[in-house]
């Protein structure tokens, strides 16, 4: 019995760390079993342009790759570029992982293209106090379209829009609406006509609602979403991404190209400053990026370079302010019109009115500076000599020497015998000889 006992308690003594740790690594597995899911967040803050397509694209992929529970895009945008919008909805409609639009913060919206972004995604939300809507197509680069032609691209964006809304079981009228008739839609209004499927104040009330929501994604696969204990990571926009975006803002691309006209006229009516023409290029390169990216009408470009040529003309002709004038109405005709095809894309009036002033302004000192300089009599060379005193070094009688701007010269007197030191004035320079007079004392 003794035995029997003695064998339990070796065997209990073997088994019970054994035990222990096998029971700590199944606690260790669950614990890693309760990872947090992940929320991923993008931040769409602007106008619609190819550098947020790319974006978009790249935060929903990395999405993708790394098993995230939830992608969820902030949007507040005034709308965009067509083909913009067309590549994000597709990058959303296409996409593998839950996709939640929010419109925020408050003030927001998301007019335009912003609307056919927010209808496309999963689970569309909007924060108290902002807008969606207002989805009539317009022209771009400032062209006018034919009524029958525009009719058919109405037509076309709202079968679209439509389209959109059919596959996320919305409102399909409603959506319809905000492409015919421009109609936009309050948080409120959104909800009550099915275009959103809900309202969250802040971005941790919205990763609470959706919890256990369930969509269907692109290849069928049915989910539900578990945001329990989930901490949202942002991804945001990588170096590139941000200069890109900066640049394509229409009111910077205004800048730059005003940047680069002042650049290259100190550049060409002073040669040899370097500097201005290097900044004045590389700004003219950025600025037709951003003209591009944003659609910005040719007509409108070409008379703020007209503009350019002109300020630069008058520094090589005598119009009396004339050429100047003209540069400054094509400045302002072509700032006007170079984005006035697509309202969501302008430049702000009182940017116009300030960069025009301070052009103009630059303008007139610059030739006010040359007319000064054509005016004064030149102080340097030979025609600068004239009229200054020199010492004489040896005796003029009538030749001899003297000193001059720091410099022995052979000088010739016109005016009697000259004795060393005494001062004389410069009256002509003829080659390498000058011919002097005697001070007068008085």
């Amino acid at each position: 019995m003794l035995r029997t006992g003695l064998r339990i308690f070796f065997i209990a003594w073997l088994v019970m760390p054994l035990a222990a740790g096998l029971g700590g690594s199944l606690v260790a597995a669950a614990d890693l079993a309760r990872i947090p899911p992940l929320v991923d967040v993008l931040t769409v803050d602007g106008t619609i342009v190819p550098v947020i397509a790319d974006y978009v694209d790249r935060g929903i992929s990395q999405a993708e790759e790394h098993g995230a529970t939830v992608c969820i895009i902030e949007l507040d945008t005034p709308g965009g570029l067509l083909d913009s919008t067309d590549r994000i909805v597709k990058s959303i409609m296409r996409a593998d992982v839950p996709i939640v639009v929010y419109v925020s913060p408050k003030g927001a919206w998301a007019a335009s293209a912003g609307t056919f972004i927010t209808l496309s995604a999963h689970i569309a939300a909007m924060t108290p106090g902002t807008t969606i809507g207002a989805a009539h197509p317009v022209s771009g680069g400032g062209q006018e379209i034919p009524e029958d032609e525009m009719k058919k691209i109405v037509e076309f964006s709202a079968k679209w829009m439509k389209t959109i809304a059919e596959e996320r079981g919305r409102n399909m009228e409603q959506a319809e609406l905000a492409v015919t008739e421009s109609k936009s839609f309050t948080d409120v209004d959104a909800l009550e006509y099915n275009l959103i499927n809900l309202r969250a104040d802040s971005l941790e009330d919205l990763i609470s609602q959706i919890d256990g929501w369930k969509v269907t994604l692109a290849n069928g696969e049915k989910v539900t979403i578990d945001t329990t204990d989930s901490a949202p990571t942002r991804n945001e926009m990588n170096a590139v991404e941000k200069f890109l975006h900066a640049i394509s803002d229409p009111n910077i691309a205004y800048i730059l190209l005003t940047l680069a006209t002042i650049g290259l006229i100190t550049e060409i009516s002073s040669p040899g400053l370097v500097l201005p023409g290097v900044a004045g290029g590389i700004s003219l390169c950025l600025a037709f990026y951003s003209l591009g990216v944003l659609d910005a009408s040719w007509g409108g470009i070409a008379l703020v370079l007209l503009a350019m040529g002109l300020f630069i003309t008058e520094y090589f002709t005598h119009s009396y302010g004339l050429l100047t004038a003209g540069g400054i109405a094509s400045l302002v005709i072509g700032s006007l019109i170079l984005f006035s095809g697509n309202p969501e894309i302008e430049v702000n009036r009182g940017l116009i009115a300030g960069v025009t002033a301070g052009v103009t302004a630059f303008a007139v000192f610059v030739i006010g500076a040359i007319i000064r300089g054509q005016m004064r009599r030149k102080a340097t060379g030979a025609e600068g000599m004239i009229g200054e005193i020199a010492i004489a070094k040896t005796s003029l009688d009538p030749t001899g020497t003297v000193l001059a701007e720091g410099e022995l010269w052979t000088a010739a007197s016109e005016g009697g015998k000259i004795q060393p030191g005494e001062e004389v004035i410069i009256d002509k320079v003829e080659g390498l000889k000058l011919r002097v007079t005697k001070k007068s004392k008085g």
